[in-house]
């Protein structure tokens, strides 16, 4: 009897090792392909922090939404996880599920980051099969986004 227990115990253990490796890995190859592309590739040599989330999803018929989960990272080391929200009104319609990498200049935008401070902004975006592009103005700033498959 006790060694079927250790057997089950010692299989569920080896089974959410692996589910943990997995998920852990999602992270890591959605930093990969980011870091390959040349258009952010120069980001990751150039920043002090990034937040990454290897899916958002994003759905909406006169109003949407898109919601997805993330790791920070501070001079590669993971430091918490995060999640984004976004809450749409007006003239769409479908879905789309997308990769996305926060970078941080500096220890400032981290921290104002992890403070959890947040902005309100316009954005507009563009996604062709496997390229997309992105503009966005917001309370703090601008900025624009591209990628490639």
């Amino acid at each position: 009897m006790n060694i079927r227990i250790t057997s089950i115990y010692s299989i569920t253990v080896l089974f959410l090792l692996s589910v943990v490796n997995a998920w852990a890995d999602e992270y890591q190859e959605t930093v990969d392909v980011f870091n390959a592309a040349s258009e952010s590739g120069w980001f990751f040599d150039n920043h002090h922090g990034y937040a990454v989330f290897p899916t958002v999803g994003k759905a909406g018929i006169g109003i949407g939404g898109a919601f997805g989960k993330g790791r920070v990272y501070e001079n590669g080391a993971h430091i918490g996880d995060t999640k984004v929200t976004q809450v749409t009104i007006g003239l769409q319609l479908g879905g789309q599920a997308y990769s996305m990498i926060i970078f941080f200049q500096d220890k400032r935008a981290l921290d104002e980051f992890t403070s959890g401070n947040f902005e309100f902004g316009a954005q507009a975006t563009a996604v062709a099969i496997t390229a997309g592009a992105s503009a966005a103005a917001t309370t703090t700033g601008s900025s624009v986004g591209a990628s490639g498959g």
